[in-house]
């Protein structure tokens, strides 16, 4: 069976229901079609002790302030969840729960979206998959003769799982801090980073990040030399309990190992660490293999991209996967105006496409 439809929305998380809130501003008929059985996208499966990197007020989508979380300056994510939940129910947005997108083709005047719920038929599409769906694990020598546990940043739930084992935590981003920061004093910790940590200065958070991602954005729009955005400034957002476990001597980084043993790890001049099990706090990548078909990517892997509008599919649009398609737009308060501008460009294309 073949719905037809202005807009479908691929991803139910922060970033679909951005899109669904201004594309419902705009009068466009749309269908937001999330995997997900409950709201909240990829907050509902984070790590217990995650936090913002901002205060409530400075994490919000458009339209509806995020109210603070009691007895806390920097929410946790069963708080965003429970926002989400009531943004979505706010403003009406049409979610679809477990419907899963399995691909994307074109047809004709239509782009067909297949899911194991039926087929639509979309004048646009909207893709905020995100990322979470993808996490990137690196290839090292040893990874199959390791005997101990594995796991990505998607499977670490807390610390009590690891007392008093030998944990290794690769990564110096966020995520990696804020794990090594968890299991410091529960477990033998080893950070490994590529390079030194760079921790930004204790007084920044997520709302000079975004200043700092736009800035750099308007710059090269402009012309204008590259200020460097975010990467200019640091690494590692001080939250509290990454800051305090700093200060005390528990954050100490070791150099990147280069190679897995049956037993732990090696660093090139010999030495080496035992280990019970590897985090690996190594990022992830665009969760978009629907749209494979399409046929996309050009040299290196890479789909253009004219703000959120993809260049050879201008039906197509990908929001919500950090300054690639908007500035900070994989963030909450980063997504509205990338959406915003989606929105606007869906309102043309349709527009245009109703003219006789």
């Amino acid at each position: 069976m073949n719905r037809r439809i202005d807009v479908v929305v691929i991803g139910g998380g922060q970033s679909g229901l951005a899109a669904g809130y201004h594309l419902r501003r705009l009068g466009i008929e749309h269908v937001i079609l999330d995997a997900q059985t409950a709201p909240g996208g990829a907050w509902q499966h984070t790590w217990n002790s995650l936090r913002l990197f901002s205060p409530a007020q400075y994490s919000s989508l458009p339209g509806r302030l995020m109210p603070p979380q009691p007895g806390r300056l920097y929410p946790d994510a069963g708080h965003v969840v429970d926002y989400l939940a009531d943004y979505e129910k706010r403003y009406e947005l049409p979610v679809q729960r477990g419907v899963w997108t399995s691909a994307v083709h074109r047809d004709g005047a239509f782009l067909r979206v297949e899911t194991d719920g039926g087929d639509w038929q979309a004048r646009a599409v909207v893709s905020a998959t995100g990322t979470w769906t993808r996490p990137f694990l690196p290839a090292v020598p040893g990874s199959r003769e390791f005997t101990g546990r594995q796991l990505h940043t998607v499977q670490y739930t807390s610390p009590d799982e690891f007392a008093g084992q030998r944990v290794v935590v690769v990564g110096g981003g966020n995520s990696g801090a804020q794990i090594a920061a968890d299991l410091a004093g529960t477990a033998e910790l080893t950070w490994v980073t590529q390079r030194p940590p760079r921790y930004l200065a204790d007084d920044i958070d997520g709302r000079a990040l975004f200043d700092a991602a736009t800035a750099r954005r308007h710059a090269l729009d402009a012309g204008r030399t590259d200020t460097g955005g975010v990467a200019s400034l640091g690494d590692i957002v001080a939250v509290p309990p990454v800051r305090a476990a700093r200060d005390a001597g528990l954050l100490t980084a070791k150099p990147m190992f280069s190679r897995l043993t049956e037993d732990g790890v090696e660093w090139p001049d010999g030495a080496t660490a035992r280990a019970d099990a590897v985090v690996w706090c190594t990022g992830f990548r665009p969760a978009l293999a629907p749209f494979a078909g399409l046929r996309l990517r050009g040299d290196g892997g890479h789909i253009a991209t004219a703000g959120t509008r993809v260049v050879d599919e201008p039906r197509l649009h990908l929001l919500g996967y950090g300054d690639w398609t908007g500035p900070a737009s994989a963030t909450l308060i980063g997504v509205g105006r990338p959406a915003r501008d989606a929105a606007r460009e869906i309102r043309q294309l349709l527009d245009g496409a109703a003219r006789p």
